[in-house]
């Protein structure tokens, strides 16, 4: 088994990288999915969340209203420490348990937002990155996203720079232009992976 950890910054594609790679072949382990599936209703997250951050953060379904907890935790670093010291170890006990249940040969991709930020990069046998200059994540999130220029570069300041990103990387995969230039340097990373694989 290759176990490859996936990030980028928000804005920079790694969402489509993931599906192409899911769809050459790779077991897709999605942090985002797993991280939304750990404070669902009635899970010991959601209790652990609502417990630090007050039921105001609670949608009148009883489920988490993910834009209320965003507009604490992007404005303040130590309340986003606080989330993340709940939810991140939930999250990485689920992908232990998807990681072995993949099979001995596979190739894992673990799609990782917050991989440079939490020093996760040892728990990999590599890093692949997806790049794009930070005017290109500017443009997307509030042309595709229709975020404000403001929330957009909010979210930006939260993560790691695109240097502290590409001082991790492995791999690099650049996604600075069109969708139609990302499927073959996609490609030309999963043949670079399944060789690893083989070899591994």
């Amino acid at each position: 088994m290759l176990k490859v950890g996936l990030t980028g910054g928000i804005g920079a594609g790694k969402s489509e990288v993931s599906r192409l790679l899911a769809h050459y072949g790779a077991v897709l382990i999605d942090a985002d999915r797993i991280a939304r599936e750990v404070v669902e209703p009635g899970t010991p997250g959601l209790t652990a969340v609502v417990e630090a951050f007050g039921p105001e953060i609670l949608g009148p379904d009883g489920s988490l209203n993910r834009s209320a907890l965003g507009s604490i935790v992007f404005a303040d670093p130590a309340r986003r420490a606080t989330l993340n010291a709940i939810v991140h170890p939930l999250v990485r006990a689920r992908s232990v348990e998807l990681e072995r249940a993949a099979g001995a040969g596979a190739v894992v991709v673990n799609d990782v937002p917050l991989l440079t930020e939490n020093g996760l990069a040892p728990l990999y046998d590599l890093v692949v990155v997806v790049d794009a200059k930070p005017a290109t994540q500017l443009d997307r999130l509030v042309r595709l996203r229709g975020m404000t220029e403001a929330d957009a570069r909010a979210r930006m300041d939260a993560q790691a720079t695109r240097e502290e990103r590409l001082a991790i990387a492995d791999l690099v995969i650049d996604n600075d232009g069109a969708l139609e230039d990302l499927e073959p340097r996609v490609r030309t990373v999963w043949s670079e992976l399944t060789a690893r694989a083989a070899t591994h």
